[in-house]
């Protein structure tokens, strides 16, 4: 696939996957993408317009395409963290993309009620949460796909370079890397 390293971040809305995917980036000397940024880069609208203007089913189309063309464009050499979207590995299509991809997969999870508690604080909208039990199930519909990556990491009650360390070390990688 690719000369470069890469790891995948995946988990619910608030899980950490971009705070963390920057933080194991910077650590490991390493480019960090958001699939959502390149999602928005191909579409030439926000993420919040896709769901608006032409609903969840178009986004997830667009979602699997930018990981096709994320596994399968030019080879880089450059070693990357990645990290996915709440509902990209949900999606049976986008695991099995994944799967042949061989780069280990890294689930973050938290309970839901922390997970509720760190995206009511933020300042950024996101489309499919609406209130708490709706919240709830989605988190417990999307859970059995999570717990297919290869790695589960905790990140109840933590801080973001405590779960980058942890990553690191189930990673195999130096705690303190910087290289």
């Amino acid at each position: 696939m690719r000369s470069g390293y890469v790891v995948f971040l995946v988990g619910f809305m608030g899980a950490g996957k971009t705070s963390v995917g920057r933080a194991l980036g910077r650590r490991l000397g390493w480019e960090f993408e958001d699939l959502d940024d390149r999602i928005q880069a191909r579409e030439g609208r926000t993420i919040e317009a896709i769901f608006r203007e032409s609903g969840e089913a178009e986004f997830r189309r667009a979602e699997l395409a930018a990981l096709s063309d994320l596994l399968t464009g030019s080879p880089s050499s450059s070693s990357r963290v990645i990290a996915l979207g709440g509902g990209a590995f949900a999606n049976q299509k986008s695991r099995a993309l994944l799967a042949s991809s061989g780069a280990p997969i890294v689930f973050l999870d938290a309970s839901v009620e922390e997970l509720w508690r760190r995206c009511a604080a933020e300042t950024n909208s996101r489309p499919l949460r609406r209130n708490q039990e709706q919240f709830r199930q989605l988190y417990e519909v999307r859970r059995s796909a999570y717990l297919e990556a290869s790695l589960h990491v905790d990140t109840e009650a933590k801080d973001v370079e405590t779960v980058a360390g942890e990553v690191l070390a189930r990673l195999g990688f130096n705690r303190q890397a910087d290289h």
